[in-house]
């Protein structure tokens, strides 16, 4: 097939039937220069996924209409920040960007009351502010608001999308980029299609993956693994009512869209742009890994997959540009960096970065994340990393084997002692966390906790020991001085700035308590931020340590858009990574991750030659290298070490 011939012809035939009366004459303009640059990806794209269905073309044809149609309800100052994000793409490497991550009713009571918190946002310092899933989702377990009922309706518990329209309007007057949930994996089983699906509508029966026949589901089980296994053993839900199994990967309640139905696609670029419109400036795709299902394998990290999202970051280039996509593949490191690319998604989680430093904290051993970064933190130099230590969900040891092994570390074994060690089983561990989703079959684990919690301030605080104490204190301290300063996007889960600790209460609600996930999700009060406020008390000296490494953040270029190359310290405990700036300047960053000195070599100051002195940013004093005692560093204590450029 000449694709080049076939999507002139097909661009020109729907240009002919879909109406464009409705836009101005201006924005009939940008439109169709926009729609001819990049509908020949997007055909391309969809012709690889979907050239057998017969109803391709028709689907192509619905989709311009659509995205004519959202092009035109897109908001004046959405389009005007359109052009200022197109001329200028690397907006979000700026060492002024700092995210926060929170649910709406644990910062606030609802959508309006969260105005009220942006004085204290900006005052943080903060630039870009994820608010977990606030769509209307089925009472009581929604799994976090993820099981989505309606993409269009507010939580009526929150507000309404007149108030969520608001607020990123007043976030946008702040400098405060906001970050919404594009959950597309599934839907809930309350949603419109499913509940039409359920009742037999043929048409809605194929937006899911429904089957009467349990032997081809259990031909698909044969090679997926299970994500809930305590919630639902296998990947399907039996159906009483119709007498069907339908595809559930994470709860019951979530069906699974099928997007071999190209009918599926264009529905919900509709929903993503509804969203884009709102005024978001960023869309985590929230389980991308999982959309494209193909019998015999996985079904994750599919290439049709890369395939379709790439086809929706085509879509929003043409109708809402300055809107990017936040990849959650929470995979292997080798499936986590194919999601990454200027036409696939912007910015990314860096699982690895997270998983690695809890490992380095546990075994006060800096050997695995030396390794694993040093060959897999540089990304597409017009992508960005979002760093961060922990979030809403768990904390998954997503490392490889063979960079363990290398090493002499065995993967299984080892995952099971940092589980263990996390969740406080292991014989002189610090830490205050929960295990999640426990797999009887395989052992498998994941982590839940409050970042403080986590790094032993919860044990140091209940036994009352001084010494623990400030070990804990400089471990929460390190971890934020690495999201800082590593290079990327530093986000904060709302309360870790304030050194909250976990949150049992949760225990006591008949729809939470079997999800582990929500003691690091506490509710913040006006007390915790004034008893984070308060000179003397152990959350000031943790808000204080923070707010200055973010105000030093925010002053030096170096720490944002620039280069990362992680260096060896001649230490096993002590991290090290230099940052470049094109302008010249530079930044020698060493982490000591033990309770006791350590000293790097001597050679570390080679990064910074032909300086022979450098500035220490936290500790505010000059430094002259020395090349015969190389440099000591205390308990858990980082240097920033900075050279500007001659």
């Amino acid at each position: 097939m000449n694709l080049t011939l076939e999507c002139k012809r097909s661009l020109n035939r729907i240009l002919s039937r879909v109406d464009l009366s409705k836009l101005s004459k201006n924005d009939s303009k940008i439109f169709h220069e926009r729609l001819t640059q990049h509908f020949p990806r997007l055909f391309e794209l969809l012709v690889t996924v979907y050239n057998e269905r017969y109803d391709m073309h028709y689907q192509l044809e619905q989709l311009v209409q659509q995205l004519a149609d959202s092009f035109k309800a897109r908001p004046a100052a959405q389009k005007k920040k359109d052009k200022q994000r197109l001329n200028n793409p690397h907006w979000h490497q700026s060492e002024d960007m700092l995210g926060m991550a929170c649910y709406v009713d644990l910062i606030a009571e609802d959508l309006a009351d969260l105005q009220t918190k942006i004085p204290y946002f900006k005052d943080l310092g903060i630039t870009y502010l994820h608010l977990m899933p606030l769509y209307k989702s089925p009472e009581g377990d929604s799994d976090g608001g993820y099981a989505v009922s309606d993409y269009r309706c507010v939580n009526p518990k929150l507000g309404t999308v007149q108030e969520l329209n608001n607020l990123a309007k007043a976030l946008d007057k702040a400098g405060i980029s906001l970050v919404l949930d594009f959950v597309f994996n599934h839907t809930s089983d309350e949603h419109e299609w499913a509940l039409k699906a359920r009742a037999g509508d043929e048409d809605f029966a194929e937006y899911y993956y429904l089957f009467e026949d349990k032997s081809i589901v259990d031909e698909y089980e044969k090679t997926l693994r299970e994500i809930f296994p305590q919630v639902r053993r296998g990947s399907f839900t039996y159906l009483e009512d119709s007498k069907k199994w339908v595809w559930t990967t994470f709860n019951s309640f979530q069906w699974d869209l099928n997007y071999s139905n190209p009918t599926v696609f264009t529905a919900i670029v509709g929903e993503m742009l509804f969203l884009a419109n709102l005024g978001c400036d960023a869309l985590r795709l929230d389980a991308l890994a999982f959309i494209w299902k193909e019998m015999g394998t996985t079904c994750e990290n599919q290439p049709k997959a890369h395939k379709l999202i790439q086809a929706f970051n085509a879509c929003l280039q043409i109708a809402a540009p300055a809107v990017v996509f936040k990849s959650e593949a929470i995979v292997h490191p080798d499936e986590v960096v194919k999601y990454i690319a200027p036409e696939e998604c912007q910015l990314s989680y860096n699982p690895l970065t997270m998983a690695l430093i809890w490992n380095s904290l546990a075994t006060r051993k800096t050997r695995l994340i030396t390794q694993s970064l040093s060959h897999r933190f540089a990304i597409n130099p017009d992508c960005t990393w979002v760093n961060y230590a922990r979030c809403h969900d768990d904390i998954g040891w997503t490392f490889d084997d063979g960079d363990a092994g290398i090493l002499g570390i065995n993967g299984y074994d080892h995952r099971l002692f940092l589980n263990k060690f996390f969740t406080g089983q292991f014989e002189g561990s610090y830490a205050t966390g929960m295990g999640f989703q426990f797999n009887p079959e395989n052992g498998d684990c994941r982590v839940c906790g409050s970042l403080a919690s986590l790094a032993g301030l919860e044990q140091a605080l209940e036994q009352q020991d001084p010494h623990l104490l400030e070990m804990s204190i400089g471990r929460i301290l390190l971890i934020h001085s690495i999201l800082l300063s590593i290079g990327g996007i530093p986000l904060l889960y709302a309360g870790d700035e304030l050194g909250m600790l976990n949150d049992y209460s949760f225990l006591q609600d008949d729809h939470k308590k079997h999800d582990s996930r929500w003691v690091n999700r506490p509710a913040i009060s006006n007390e915790d931020v004034v008893l984070a406020h308060t000179p003397g008390t152990v959350q000031n000296r943790i808000n204080q340590g923070i707010r200055h490494l973010i105000k030093i953040r925010k002053t030096h270029p170096v720490l944002g858009r620039a280069k990362t190359q992680v260096i060896h310290t001649g230490s096993d405990h002590l991290f090290g990574y230099q940052r470049t700036h094109e302008n010249g300047d530079k930044l020698l960053v060493l982490c000591n991750f033990s309770e006791n000195e350590q000293t790097a070599h001597a050679s570390v100051f080679e990064h910074l030659l032909p300086a022979s002195q450098a500035y220490d940013l936290i500790n505010d004093e000059i430094i002259t290298f020395d090349f015969n005692l190389g440099k000591t560093l205390t308990a858990y204590q980082v240097s920033w070490l900075y050279v500007k450029a001659q």
